[in-house]
């Protein structure tokens, strides 16, 4: 027996008693958001809320230990929404499903991760000069890597490459890398699917358990995941 049998309240009830107060929340902080908006901020709380009530004890933890990078994900979550939704308003299309009670938001494709500002989807991202200075990387190695296929190159306007930081362990791209380009192979869909939780690993992120060294499981995951 779970807690709503036991509180007699249901997950659908509870999701809505969490958006409404949300709601009056967003109305008593800032009276001049967009009703509409607050609306579909509440059902995206209520759903978020929802689903972590269902969530087993080992999840419930693994959420506990990036508790910190909580309030920068939820940002990026949300510029992610309002960029998809832009796109999908300017080409005319229904408004944006996120089916968030699934476990994940929906994962944007090729072309649309093409019109979003990389920081809005791809986290910390960086050249190679920072790379160098920072990191130590010479821009040889680095270049070397990038042609072996050892780290994801995200290109930014014309011939330009950033990195995605999350990939570096110490100077180094973490093991695992090399095999999830070679399944998936677009850059940007593997860069998406690994900073991303994944139904394959149980709603885990990849690249976290990359950089914990978990490189098996992550690369099977891929597999399934991989199109084609």
């Amino acid at each position: 027996m779970n807690r709503f049998q036991t509180t007699g309240l249901g997950q659908d009830d509870f999701a809505e008693m969490v958006a409404e107060d949300v709601e009056r929340a967003l109305a008593h902080y800032d009276e001049a958001i967009n009703q509409s908006t607050v609306v579909s901020v509440g059902k995206i709380a209520g759903s978020i809320a929802s689903a972590v009530t269902s969530l087993s004890p080992k999840h419930q933890r693994a959420i506990d230990t990036i508790h910190a990078d909580l309030p920068g994900l939820a940002q990026k979550f949300v510029r992610a929404l309002a960029a998809e939704a832009a796109r999908r308003s300017e080409a005319g299309t229904a408004g944006l499903p996120v089916p968030l009670s699934a476990g994940e938001p929906p994962s944007p494709q090729s072309d649309d991760l093409e019109s979003m500002l990389i920081e809005d989807w791809a986290g910390r991202v960086a050249g190679s000069t920072y790379l160098e200075e920072n990191l130590r990387i010479a821009r040889s190695t680095l270049h070397r890597w990038q042609r072996r296929g050892d780290v994801i190159a995200l290109r930014k306007g014309g011939r330009k490459h950033v990195f995605p930081l999350a990939q570096f362990v110490d100077g180094r791209p973490v093991a695992g890398i090399i095999d999830v380009l070679k399944l998936i192979g677009n850059p940007r869909l593997a860069w998406l699917w690994l900073t991303r939780p994944a139904a394959q690993l149980d709603g885990r992120i990849p690249i976290d358990l990359l950089r914990a060294d978990q490189v098996d499981e992550v690369v099977e995951a891929a597999r399934v995941f991989a199109p084609g």
